[in-house]
Formats: C-alpha cells, structure tokens, sequence
C-alpha cells in the first residue's frame, strides 16, 4: 500500500515571494505539514516560475505574471517534501522560456520531480517516475490553458492538449499512459490544468473527458484550475479528482465560492487499485494555509459531500475528515 497527499495550486510568487522574506520555509504549509509529511509521495500543481528573470510574457495578453525567488521557493518546496510538480498549466512561461528553463534547473538540482513542460514537446510530454518501495508512481501532466506555452519540437513550453473526445486527443492521452506503464509505473497519476476558474462543477464534456481517462488506463485523475474544489466522483474504481482547488497564494477571495478553502487529498493504492481516501480540510490565509476547524471546517466538508453526492460518492466522516475506503 502506497499514499499519495495531493494539492491543488501551489503559487509562491508575487505577494507570497515578497512574504516567504521573513518566514521560515515550512511557515507557508502551517499545521498541515504533518498531514503531507504522512504519506508516501507528495504532488502538487507548481502555479509559477521558479526564476530570477524579470522579463515577462508579452507575445499575446496576460493579465497575471508569477514569479519565485529560486532561494526561497525551492526552500519551500523541500521544507514540504514536495515529491514531483505539474508544470502543465498557464503560469509556467510567465517569465518566458528563460523561466521555464530556470524552473526545470531549479527543481533538477533540488531533486524535485516534474512534469507536464519542458526544453521540447518531447521532454514536456514525459511521466515524472517516483519509486515508492517496490513500486513506481507516474505523474503525467497536461493542461488546456495557455495554447501560445506550448512546446514545440525545438521549442521549450507545456504539454498542451485540448479538452475534447476526438480520437486524436484521446489518443495522445492513451500512448501517454501507456508510455508510463512501459516506464515501470504500476500506478499512473494523470495531472490536467483545465478549464474556466471560479466554477463549482466541472461540465458535462470535462466529465466525460475525465471518464475517457480512466477508461485508457489513469489510476487516479488529479484535475485543478478552477481555483475552488469541485465534487469527487469515482468511476470504475478510481477517484476522478475534477478540481483541487488552491492551497499557497496571495489571492483575492471570492466570499460565496471560497476559493480560500480546499483539502489535503491523501490517496491511498495497492498496485494501481484504488483503496482508501482522506480529505482534510484546510483554510488559506495570505502566504499561508492551515487545517480549518469549527465553524469554517462544518462548512468545507459540507459543500464536498454534497458536491460529491451530485456524482454518487459519499462519504464517511472521521474525526473531521471525509473518508472513503474500498474493498
């Protein structure tokens, strides 16, 4: 058995870079560090560019560009144990290819696993090995967002792929899983960045996307992008993760979405099989996030058992956490 701990958008630039000046490296993961620190792997969605390069993306409009100090992220990154980041989503290039390319430095000489960009489409579309004892996790990542990032034969960017039910998407989704089987992996992770923010529900395409997924052989689907969690459906024995919401950033928060609440996503697996699930929530503060309690933590597992009972998935609760466990 094998437990992985999954969150959503981790974003260490900006306001929280210029905070991390006078915090301590494990200070951003609050009393959630022992819940992360519990499982075997941690994985997390890396929502910014881990760089000293000051010259933003300017090919086509953006309105937001993220960038972190490598001596205080990787600093962050390691005081978690982060085992591998996606780096598939719409901040990656925010500092340009240069960024990218410092990122991936960054995270190699930090030995922090990766995937989802690259130098080339080729290293961009590459499963992140993760050797847990006897067994090895894939990560494999792409998003939706952002089709000027991505990579081209000779040219750094992300693992871009389209949401859609075409054969020629869903075949770049089979052979990218299958290369990971053929890796060694006995359980395979398939991170996606996708879709619209600040939506509670995934629609009906993303949930048939997510399906196909799984039909091509995904062990667990952490999806993430919408910047508040979405519902928890389990489709043929495994867990389809539509949205994980945030868990570090400086953002403004939307008081009916909350996009300042989230969980810790521990997953537990034996060989690919899909065994048990702890949910726990957690509150975001500026910089910082820390399990909820009272009042504020009712709330977050109330709106995730009834988002999830819109799928068909219940849960049990345990000492203020949710809780599915399979036989």
């Amino acid at each position: 058995m094998i437990t992985l701990a999954l969150v959503g958008d981790v974003m260490l630039g900006r306001g929280v870079d210029e905070a991390l000046g006078g915090m301590r490296p494990e200070e951003p993961w609050g009393d959630a560090l022992p819940v992360l620190d519990a499982a075997d792997l941690r994985i997390i969605n890396l929502e910014c560019a881990v760089t000293t390069h000051e010259s933003p993306w300017k090919r086509t409009p953006k309105t937001f560009h993220f960038r972190a100090d490598p001596s205080r992220a990787v600093g962050v990154l390691r005081a978690a144990r982060i085992d591998a980041c996606s780096l598939a989503n719409n901040h990656t290039l925010d500092f340009e290819e240069r960024g990218l390319l410092d990122t991936l430095d960054q995270l190699d000489a930090a030995g922090i696993r990766h995937a989802g960009a690259g130098r080339d489409e080729s290293e961009a579309a590459r499963p992140a090995l993760l050797p847990v004892r006897a067994e090895r996790v894939a990560l494999v990542a792409f998003t939706d967002n952002e089709p000027p990032f991505a990579a081209g034969p000779d040219r750094p960017g992300t693992n871009y792929l389209p949401i859609s039910l075409k054969p020629e998407v869903l075949d770049r989704v089979g052979a990218a899983i299958a290369g990971a089987r053929e890796a060694g992996a006995q359980t395979v992770v398939f991170s996606n960045h996708w879709g619209p923010n600040m939506v509670e529900r995934p629609s009906g395409l993303f949930r048939r996307f997510a399906r196909a997924v799984v039909d091509r052989g995904a062990d667990v689907y952490f999806g993430h992008s919408a910047h508040v969690f979405q519902g928890l459906e389990i489709y043929r024995g495994k867990p389809i993760f539509y949205d994980t919401g945030d868990f570090v950033d400086d953002y403004a928060v939307d008081e009916r979405l909350r996009n300042d609440r989230s969980f810790v996503f521990r997953v537990s697996l034996e060989g690919g099989e899909f065994r048990r699930l702890e949910m726990f929530p957690v509150v975001l503060s500026f910089a910082r996030t820390g399990l909820a309690v009272g009042e504020e933590r009712e709330e977050i597992l109330l709106r995730m058992e009834r988002l999830s009972a819109e799928m068909g998935t219940r849960f049990l609760r345990r000492e203020g956490t949710l809780v599915l466990e399979r036989g």
